[in-house]
């Protein structure tokens, strides 16, 4: 009996959150309702009717054509039966046979219900019969999770942040030193704006931060007001958002598991509402990001795309934010990578985020007042600006996932072309990797960071058709450079460390250039090759002006003398070098006689990596000015002397 590589080719295709195998040898398996539940209220994801999985391995039921045509007669007479699902969010297309050697198999790809839809229940009834998907499997929805659904359903009636809060008035609970705060950057970028000459309350009540109901006739603060100028006690208060508590964390040149080395919180020393909190934590942000010159209408344009990017995924991460959770706002600050994390779900599916074009705001009052301020985008074009600014760097591709009440985005600070991701293609593909055009290097860099690659994940790294793409990945596996796994949609890409490249094999293993970057990379053991790997370095002569007394007897004093060097060498004399002030690559290159190449083909990006040398900008490794010091706890004498 075939195995499920049948379908899903030389790999292992275990189920996951987004994908699920079910065996329909003994009929029709009625769980196959809680997964399409499951998938319908989460991320969607595939069902694959007729696979059955025993000891982690899965194979194929058998099932002839006769059988499938009934079981898709039993899942369409079921979608459209109220009593055993809510509602049918399939169309045809989305149902599929699949004809194989060993049998025909029901592919049914269930796509996330639009929010007017959800929640998807069994049995008529939600309570106990609402399901969500986690990881590999379907759980059943708590009712509090269930309430969310309903409300989020009706957000475009009722946005979360327009509640009118009851007993709450603006002398007692808004901070009026935010309140006038805004007031003046307000009048500063729209002078002529007849909001700008209004009342106070007329004010608050064009930004949605007071509200009138006029069906019920109640008035008062709404939750976005409070939230955006309120006194921190009286954000927190239990009528209000008593789990109120955004949180920024920096982590400056210590691993991600260590503490913070600076924070921005609730800490009671200052009113800390949304207004406060990100006029505080983006200038913390954006400290180390270049600032670009240039001119418009006269005056000076500081903001660069990735300014732009993390502008625009802060106030997201706000705006999206679910303050009914029980959970906190948390922006986290590394040397590699942005993390925004909010409470909440999702309101669109992940497909529809990485495509910009559709705004669903949770809080569409807040959305109001930071757009009014320039920091707010409509429409969908702030995911968009998000991904154009992380392309524009050539740095990764921003991730964001859904886990359980909360959504995160990272934005890594690791450039998709690298020292260490161009060592490692250059150590598989050797100098071919060199000749190929732009767009095919892209493809394996994309590849070689994120671990593999897909038509869908390539369309955020090039501006082409996916029918363009699916050529491109089609020529670049009969080259040789990628392996392909699965069918249609669901196919993805590997790097193919099997290459027969051109260039003479023992001429690339018997350099440190292509050697230790693929070795550093793969985690192999380069010790020995460390060792073996030795380069004749040229002394400087009496001509050569040294900046200290310590590098020249390192390096030697006799015009000519050529020692040889080990990597533990090299890398004592590059913290010689590094010791007294930040250098360029290229005065490194020069104080230790090796070339530039040499040294950016991965050894100055491990020395960063263990933490020997530090950077001048570490948010912008690309950065053109970037610059390198020894990092003040490697003290003289904690390196080995060279000679």
């Amino acid at each position: 009996m075939s195995t499920l590589r049948d379908l899903f080719g030389n790999t292992n295709s275990f189920e996951s959150i987004h994908l699920e195998f079910k065996s329909a040898k003994n009929g029709f398996p009625r769980s196959l309702w809680e997964t399409y539940s499951a998938f319908a209220n989460t991320q969607g994801g595939t069902i694959y009717l007729g696979v059955r999985e025993k000891n982690r391995e899965y194979f194929i039921d058998g099932l002839t054509l006769a059988q499938i045509k009934d079981y898709e007669k039993v899942l369409w007479d079921g979608l459209n039966n109220p009593s055993i699902v809510s509602s049918n969010i399939l169309v045809e297309d989305d149902v599929k046979e699949i004809d194989l050697e060993s049998g025909y198999v029901l592919e049914i790809t269930v796509h996330r219900a639009e929010l007017s839809k959800r929640p998807i229940y069994l049995k008529g009834t939600p309570i106990g019969n609402t399901y969500k998907r986690n990881d590999e499997g379907d759980y059943i929805c708590r009712d509090d999770e269930i309430r969310r659904m309903y409300a989020e359903a009706n957000l475009s009636e009722c946005p979360q942040d327009s509640r009118i809060l009851s007993g709450f008035s603006i002398e007692s609970d808004i901070d009026m030193a935010s309140f006038e705060e805004y007031r003046k950057l307000f009048s500063t970028m729209h002078p002529t704006h007849p909001w700008a000459s209004l009342p106070d309350m007329d004010f608050l009540s064009r930004l949605g931060a007071y509200r009138k109901d006029r069906r019920t006739q109640e008035e008062g603060l709404t939750l976005a007001g409070m939230l955006m100028f309120g006194k921190l006690s009286s954000i927190t208060d239990v009528d209000c958002c008593p789990q109120y508590f955004p949180d920024y964390r920096e982590y400056n040149n210590i691993g991600d598991n260590e503490r913070w080395s600076d924070r921005i919180y609730c800490d009671g020393s200052w009113e800390s509402n949304l207004f406060q909190f990100y006029r505080r934590v983006y200038n913390k942000l954006t400290a180390s990001l270049p600032k670009p010159f240039a001119l418009k209408d006269g005056r000076r344009v500081e903001d660069s795309p990735m300014h732009v990017a993390l502008r625009e995924a802060f106030v997201n991460c706000l705006i999206h934010c679910d303050y009914s959770v029980d959970s906190n706002i948390i922006i986290e600050s590394y040397r590699n990578k942005y993390v925004f994390t909010n409470p909440g779900t999702l309101l669109i599916p992940l497909s529809q985020y990485y495509r910009g074009g559709e705004s669903k705001c949770r809080n569409t009052s807040l959305q109001k007042m930071f757009m009014q301020i320039g920091n707010a985008e409509k429409a969908g074009s702030g995911v968009d600006k998000i991904l154009k600014g992380w392309k524009s760097a050539n740095y990764r591709n921003p991730d964001i996932e859904e886990k359980t009440n909360k959504v995160i985005l990272t934005l890594p600070l690791e450039s998709i072309l690298s020292d260490e991701v161009l060592g490692l293609l250059k150590g598989i593909y050797g100098d071919d990797v060199v000749s190929i055009d732009n767009e095919k290097l892209l493809v394996l860099a994309a590849c070689a960071s994120d671990g593999y690659t897909s038509n869908y994940r390539i369309q955020f790294v090039l501006e082409k058709h996916p029918s363009d793409i699916t050529q491109l990945l089609k020529n670049m596996c009969q080259e040789g450079f990628l392996l392909a796994s699965g069918i249609g949609k669901g196919t993805t890409y590997n790097l193919n460390k099997s290459y027969k490249h051109s260039d003479v094999q023992s001429t690339v293993s018997s350099t440190l250039d292509d050697s230790f970057s693929y070795s550093h990379l793969t985690g192999e053991d380069h010790i020995s090759k460390e060792e073996s790997f030795s380069s004749n370095v040229e002394s400087s002569s009496s001509k050569e002006e040294s900046s200290s007394s310590n590098m020249e007897s390192r390096r030697g004093v006799i015009k000519g003398q050529r020692k040889k060097l080990n990597l533990v060498q090299l890398q004592g004399m590059i913290l010689d070098v590094c010791r007294e002030d930040y250098m360029t690559i290229e005065e490194i290159a020069k104080g230790v006689g090796k070339t530039i190449k040499y040294l950016n083909n991965g050894i100055i990006t491990k020395m960063v990596a263990e933490g020997q040398l530090d950077r001048k900008y570490p948010k912008v490794p690309t950065h053109p000015d970037q610059r390198y010091k020894t990092h003040v706890k490697v003290k003289e004498g904690e390196y080995p002397t060279l000679f």
